[in-house]
């Protein structure tokens, strides 16, 4: 196992206790937030002002509006998180823990697949991201459907937990390749180095940035439809 593996092997525990832990204590969870949303958010400013260098009134305006729509949407997303997460009906929170599940294992499968198997690029936009990588992103966020269905009563439905996971995975993959787009446009291999073995958090939650909501509108849906 090479250095950089076991960082990044280091790195995904210590977030994913933290998470955890964020589940069950409020102010963890507000101090988390608070502190992954402002950095989340100026990793993202940096990005975009090495988009767009040229200093003149056309560029900084369209700076200013992307930042400032980046703000909200985050914040919009924290509050998404705490609401969904501080729930006092168990079902919520459960739902929310899949969710999170779901795009940890897309991560992961799409890591180690596309390590072991290798094989065809995706896409352009990211060269380390493989055909088999995005399959294994897919097999492994499946692969909690059964665990969920027959350890939590409110997931009755395993065809809403196939659903589910294969949007999530689906909408993860989409805000990793996104970043993945404007970090090429920037010219830049991570949006930081704050995390060993990662980069910055936005390289960390990229994918859950776009694949959360998108997992709350889900089972919205789910439930009126029902």
């Amino acid at each position: 196992m090479n250095l950089e593996l076991s960082k990044r092997i280091v790195t995904s525990l210590v977030l994913i206790t933290l998470l955890s832990l964020a589940f069950f204590y409020a102010y963890i969870l507000i101090i988390s937030l608070i502190i992954v949303s402002l950095i989340t958010w100026v990793e993202f400013s940096a990005l975009i002002s090495k988009i767009y260098k040229k200093d003149n009134l056309k560029t900084s305006s369209l700076k200013l509006i992307i930042k400032a729509i980046s703000l909200i949407y985050i914040f919009i997303f924290s509050a998404l998180i705490f609401v969904g997460i501080t729930q006092i009906d168990p079902f919520f929170k459960t739902n929310m823990l899949y969710l999170f599940s779901v795009c940890i294992c897309s991560d992961i499968g799409g890591f180690f697949f596309g390590k072991i198997f290798k094989g065809k690029k995706l896409t352009k936009i990211s060269p380390n991201k493989t055909v088999s990588g995005s399959a294994g992103s897919f097999i492994l966020s499946l692969l909690l459907v059964p665990i969920y269905h027959y350890t939590f009563n409110n997931f009755n439905n395993i065809f809403d937990l196939v659903f589910i996971s294969i949007t999530v995975s689906f909408f993860c993959q989409l805000g990793d390749l996104s970043i993945s787009y404007l970090k090429r446009k920037a010219k830049v291999k991570d949006t930081s180095n704050i995390l060993p073995g990662h980069g910055g958090l936005l390289d960390r939650i990229d994918g859950m940035l776009i694949a959360i909501p998108i997992g709350i509108l889900s089972w919205k849906f789910l439930i009126i439809s029902a």
